[in-house]
């Protein structure tokens, strides 16, 4: 039996979007009924072993999942290998995880919102150095990028 997709979501410190679309994706994929394996990292090690953002806790609770469990951590190269689906959350990130992937590595590279009809290339707003306001944006986006995401793995090409 072949394993389940694997997904990981990448910001820069693993404590704001990453984990907000780590959370979304999980909801997305429960709802419709798709077996996936899903995490989360962060380009920096800043937060490594910490928890997310009190912001980013209290709009995924607003919105009925529970990330305060969710502990930062870093990507590594073996993350290209694990996961065939590595999904930045921006630009910049996107051209770090470019630099780190091994040669030859399976899992393809995306920006989340490039699998949002007429959102290819746009980035997910950073929150964190913003009013709380930018949480639910952020929340919206990267529940957009994971409803899109899971109906591209669930009926491929």
């Amino acid at each position: 039996m072949a394993r389940p997709p694997a997904i990981l979501f990448v910001c820069l410190g693993n404590i704001c979007r990453s984990p907000l679309a780590e959370a979304a994706f999980r909801r997305e994929a429960e709802r419709a009924g798709l077996a996936v394996m899903v995490d989360s990292a962060g380009t920096g090690d800043w937060h490594v072993g910490e928890p997310p953002d009190p912001r980013a806790i209290a709009v995924a609770r607003a919105n009925g999942v529970d990330i305060a469990g969710y502990r930062g951590r870093q990507v590594t190269p073996a993350d290209f290998e694990r996961f065939d689906h590595v999904v930045a959350l921006d630009l910049a990130n996107l051209a770090k995880l470019r630099a780190l992937r091994p040669a030859g590595s399976r899992a393809e590279l995306s920006l989340l919102l490039d699998h949002v009809p007429g959102r290819a290339g746009e980035p997910v707003a950073d929150p964190y150095y913003g009013a709380e306001a930018g949480f639910d944006t952020t929340w919206a986006d990267v529940s957009a990028g994971a409803r899109a995401l899971v109906r591209r793995i669930a009926a491929p090409e």
